[in-house]
């Protein structure tokens, strides 16, 4: 039963009865239920922020663990990675640098796939986009270390070679100098005998009596023994393996055949005049992968480092070659 207001009319002066409008009333009602909503809508966004459901709690739960793992795992990819650059640095500069063998090119390793900013991307990344970030990184580190595993293979090959490398490494005059007088012309710019210009001389000259012995400087195989007519007359080359090659020239005659085996030590021929020569002498050179360098560098099985010094002063003189 509806409770009956009244009022007291100043006018009668009395208690009558209060009657309110039905547009008053509906307006009442309707801004009731209005204030209802609004109340309603505050309170549900107040708990929608700060209150989680158990769905959303263990979701937030499931996510926090698997931003921390995302993180250690990273930093267990790093470490690796830290591992592995230095692992090629010691393959290329250390190991293959002992053991005679060729740095392997930056273009021939796998390259390395572009780092991601690890906890800005979480968030934003689903359950698949960080397996699959991880797993790229993973499969680039398995193939790194697939190919190291290769190249690791290659250096003990080159080991096992260690005594073979050093017994094809030119490390002995051609001819005997216990007295260090027969270097006559060094490696380099020296001026030409018979055109007298400045032309750049490929190997050492040792002046000797004519058939003097010449000695192959390491073991190999003889690639060529004849008459040169690029200037260098009877000539002999043999090839060491490990990109070593070595030159003979002027000899007045051949003992060595193509495609015999000889040793360090052995005698190959004998001094001569022959070719473009201006006096009986050995012209030598020592080719590194098809490269003539210096063989002022290959005599360390001969000198010590007082006789080496010397001979080093007598090849550097700006001098006349003999050929």
């Amino acid at each position: 039963m509806r409770k009956v207001k009244y009022y007291y009319n100043t006018h009668t002066l009395r208690y009558e009865k209060l009657d309110t409008p039905l547009r008053v009333r509906l307006l009442q009602l309707i801004g009731f239920i209005a204030a209802s909503i609004v109340t309603g809508l505050i309170i549900f966004a107040i708990a929608f922020r700060y209150i989680d459901s158990p769905k959303e709690k263990y979701l937030r739960q499931q996510n926090d663990d698997l931003t921390a793992n995302y993180n250690v795992y990273m930093e267990r990819l790093k470490q690796l990675e830290l591992k592995m650059n230095e692992i090629e640095h010691r393959d290329n500069e250390v190991y293959r640098s002992i053991f005679g063998g060729d740095p392997i090119p930056d273009s021939a390793r796998i390259k390395d796939i572009e780092k991601k900013s690890e906890v800005k991307l979480v968030a934003s990344m689903g359950e698949s986009e960080l397996v699959k970030s991880i797993a790229e990184q993973l499969n680039n580190l398995a193939y790194r270390t697939a190919f190291q595993v290769k190249s690791f293979d290659e250096i003990a090959g080159l080991v096992k070679n260690k005594e073979k490398l050093l017994a094809s490494t030119p490390s002995i005059q051609p001819v005997s100098n216990k007295n260090l007088n027969r270097v006559a012309s060094g490696f380099g710019y020296r001026i030409d005998p018979v055109y007298k210009d400045r032309r750049v001389h490929q190997g050492l000259d040792f002046t000797a009596p004519m058939g003097t012995p010449i000695y192959a400087t390491a073991d190999g195989r003889v690639k060529d023994a004849g008459f040169n007519t690029g200037g260098l007359g009877n000539r002999v080359v043999i090839s060491h393996g490990f990109g070593y090659e070595t030159v003979y020239g002027h000899m007045v005659r051949i003992k060595a055949r193509v495609g015999e085996n000889v040793k360090r030590g052995e005698v190959i021929g004998y001094v001569g005049n022959s070719g473009k020569s201006t006096g009986p002498h050995c012209h030598y050179e020592v080719h590194r992968k098809g490269i003539p360098v210096d063989p002022i560098y290959y005599f360390y099985n001969d000198l010590n480092d007082e006789q080496f010094n010397r001979i080093l002063k007598l090849a550097a003189a700006s001098n006349q070659s003999f050929d």
